[in-house]
């Protein structure tokens, strides 16, 4: 049985509060976030780090407070820059967050003991700390009893229970946070030996300059007891003062005294926990195989493990694939009615043009990646809040670990293959920033579906669709499908070699250590699931959205200006007078069935006047929107690359359909439909574009497309980063214009590489 403690009676003070919230991963840290918060939490990065910030603004009973989710941490000892952010939050050293005024440290109260390691580094931050048992039904259920009150009354703290994913304890959790005192403190724990003090005011003093403040003690401790820590290099600037080998010094006179560093910490910090739950929490006299250590059994197995994983894989993309399809046809159709709403109530003309083609094409956008991220997300926050995320990653590591990767690589670069977009967004994921990193930078190279239409257009031009094997005289294997099968499989070929290139030039280091504990299963919890998946939502429409729906209204720009489009306006107006009068034909026509033959004649013959008229009129207005589109922006950018792209076998038109695909990479079949006078609105598997690309030719008569072209086309876009919404989501992930640079720069040069290759490989078998 679990006995709540009573809180600490203290005078509520007015002031807004910022309360920092901290556990070990898997302790339902964002599920008990989610709830305090009610979902008002607004989600961006630290300044110059990779590391989400997530802040909810409450108000309790009068009282303002932030409540700021710092990531999932198993100790206080940073050994990179992001988790040494979430020290400096701690200590109020990070200008975007006030010092936390108190701490909720979250632990799993089914495992106390291994918890209260991070509780008790906490504890030498002298911040007011409330330390929160969670999963206390998961506790009862393996035969754990905690007595929380003799548990609060040895630290002299609030102890509270809760079932985050219940709702439970969450009134006696915000009473305890608002009976905190305003500049309260609690006094550090003071676990080391005395010798360890007096190396720490040794080293203080070697730190203090005249131009800088006084180090905090807890820094300094971290400093001495963290071997090859990040905090060596926060120091480094002290390196001239002799600072490391002063380290070097203190640490050997320590271990002469018995107290070797780091081995000294963990000894005394578990010593610490086991005495301090002697008499607090009892544990079964046998250990109990639980229901989540039977699922585990088969779940975690080296072969049915496996399995299952690659089977629920398979459900997953398989339900990306399907279920967002129908989402994505009525945003589509949505757009559809906005642009014919738009066209009714204004006349041809540039605002028409910017609102159709720019606003309405940037928006639309946008928010065709949503129904792909929110279904990515749904199951991310179900398999995460289940429990079984964490068996994934475990499946997959060994596998992931020699790219340099981890097992929590493998799914954002999973869900890359439907889109990179929530492909890069899953790799939050990810606590270690190089790993985080590297993933992002190969996840572009997984061959998403915006590659297929490019595929289709020239594999059915070009390729000969011979059968290799047949059953019942339906083709089973055939060249064409092998080309396309070849083409998606690539970008995650080369994006091996070049994840280990990274991890072995650019970010160099050894794997972190997978670190990772097995929380058991649980139901997921509708509301953090609901929260999650809106979050990410709210997150990439707000943040990346905006940089993707700019890059639009450019394109639209760079293919609009400068030319007279004036001509092209009174082609398209006079098309749209015709329309409405064949419609209206038709009608006369129909009403006309059963009178005189002569009267439907006269109909008839004013319909074929007026049909050959409008085919005229959309010949003329498809070559006014070729002749524009060459004297453009984008079409001088065109012709400007033309002698960068002629060795891959390219003429300007595709540099211009290259150029155009920037916002989305399909956009090519479109540009090239209004570049070969065939109109904007054509599909992939037009017959007019597959017979107009197989006729173009070079000025001297040449054809300009055979395979080793269609080949070449097909490997650049493969490789290619000619995905803007892509480039401004690393952007908005990695908060910094540099990654995206990179990553558009070496995938460029990969595509154009591999381009290059293929065209000048196959030409010598021609």
């Amino acid at each position: 049985m679990i006995n709540t403690p009573a809180v600490l009676q203290n005078t509520v003070q007015q002031k807004k509060m910022t309360i920092a919230i901290i556990g070990n991963p898997n302790t339902g840290k964002s599920t008990l976030f989610n709830q305090l918060s009610g979902g008002h939490a607004h989600i961006g990065n630290f300044p110059g780090v990779t590391v989400e910030k997530k802040v909810g603004s409450v108000t309790w009973e009068g009282r303002q407070i932030d409540l700021v989710d710092l990531p999932g941490t198993y100790s206080l000892a940073p050994r990179s820059i992001d988790e040494m952010l979430a020290v400096d939050v701690l200590l109020g050293r990070q200008k975007s967050v006030p010092r936390p005024d108190a701490i909720i440290c979250i632990a799993d109260a089914s495992n106390l003991e291994r918890n209260l390691y991070l509780f008790s580094q906490i504890l030498d931050l002298s911040i007011p700390v409330v330390l929160v048992l969670n999963m206390c039904d998961l506790a009862r259920s393996r035969g754990v009893i905690i007595d929380a009150q003799a548990l609060s009354q040895k630290l002299n703290i609030p102890v509270i229970c809760t079932e985050a994913h219940h709702g439970k304890g969450l009134k006696e959790l915000k009473a305890a946070i608002l009976k905190i005192e305003a500049g309260a403190a609690h006094p550090p724990l003071a676990l080391f030996p005395n010798a360890f003090y007096s190396e720490r005011n040794l080293l203080r003093e070697k730190l203090q300059t005249p131009q800088e403040q006084a180090a905090p003690d807890f820094l300094v401790d971290r400093l001495l007891l963290d071997v090859g820590g990040y905090v060596e290099s926060y120091f480094e600037h002290h390196a001239k003062n002799g600072l490391m080998d002063h380290l070097h010094e203190a640490r050997s006179r320590l271990k002469a005294a018995g107290f070797a560093v780091p081995a000294m910490e963990a000894r005394l910090r578990y010593g610490w926990s086991r005495e301090l739950l002697q008499d607090v929490v009892q544990h079964p006299p046998d250990h109990r195989v639980t229901a989540s250590d039977k699922i585990d059994r088969w779940l975690t197995h080296r072969i049915f493990g496996f399995l299952f994983f690659f089977l629920l894989m398979f459900f997953v993309f398989q339900s990306v694939f399907t279920w967002a399809g129908p989402a994505m046809d009525l945003i589509e159709a949505g757009q559809g009615l906005v642009d014919a709403a738009v066209e009714s109530v204004i006349p041809p003309g540039p605002l028409r043009s910017l609102l159709v083609d720019g606003v309405s094409a940037g928006v639309g956008g946008v928010l065709i990646f949503l129904p792909q991220i929110v279904i990515l997300y749904f199951f991310i926050a179900v398999l995460e809040d289940s429990g079984y995320m964490a068996r994934a990653a475990f499946i997959m590591d060994r596998l992931m670990r020699s790219l340099g990767l981890s097992g929590k690589s493998f799914i954002p670069l999973m869900s890359s293959f439907a889109c990179a977009v929530p492909g890069i967004m899953a790799t939050r994921v990810i606590e270690n920033r190089h790993e985080r990193l590297t993933t992002i930078l190969v996840a572009p190279l997984m061959s998403c579906s915006a590659r297929w239409p490019v595929y289709t257009l020239f594999i059915a031009a070009f390729i000969p669709n011979i059968a290799y094997l047949s059953i019942a005289n339906s083709p089973v294997v055939t060249l064409q499908g092998m080309v396309l099968f070849a083409m998606s499989s690539i970008g995650a070929l080369i994006a091996i070699p070049v994840a280990w290139f990274l991890k072995r030039v650019c970010f160099k280091g050894d794997v972190a250590p997978f670190v990772m504990e097995l929380p058991g299963y649980k139901w997921p919890s509708p509301r953090n699931v609901i929260f999650r998946v809106y979050n990410r939502a709210k997150s990439f429409v707000v943040k990346a959205g905006t940089l993707i729906f700019m890059t639009s209204i450019l394109i639209w720009a760079a293919g609009y200006f400068p030319g007279d489009h004036s001509e092209q306006f009174q082609v398209q107006n006079r098309i749209e007078t015709v329309d409405v009068s064949l419609e209206t034909l038709e009608g006369q026509i129909a009403a006309a069935e059963e009178d005189t033959a002569a009267a439907l004649k006269e109909l008839q013959t004013q319909k074929d006047v007026l049909t050959q008229e409008q085919s005229e009129l959309n010949e003329k207005q498809n070559l006014l929107s070729s002749q524009l589109v060459e004297n453009s922006f984008l079409g001088k950018a065109g012709h400007w690359i033309a002698p960068v792209v002629k060795p891959l076998g390219w003429d300007w038109k595709i540099g211009v359909g290259v150029i155009a695909s920037f916002p989305a990479r399909e956009v090519i079949i479109s540009t090239l439909g209004t570049i070969y006078s065939l109109g904007g609105d054509i599909s992939e598997d037009d017959e007019g574009l597959i017979g107009s690309v197989r006729a173009a030719t070079w000025p001297d008569g040449s054809k300009v497309f055979n395979i080793p072209v269609a080949i070449s086309i097909m490997v650049f876009f493969a490789l290619c980063a000619q995905c803007a919404a892509t480039l401004m989501v690393i952007r908005r992930e990695t908060n910094s214009w540099f990654w995206p640079v990179v990553s558009f720069t070496y995938m460029t040069t990969l595509a154009y590489v591999g381009a290059f290759i293929s065209y000048q490989v196959g030409m010598l078998f021609i």
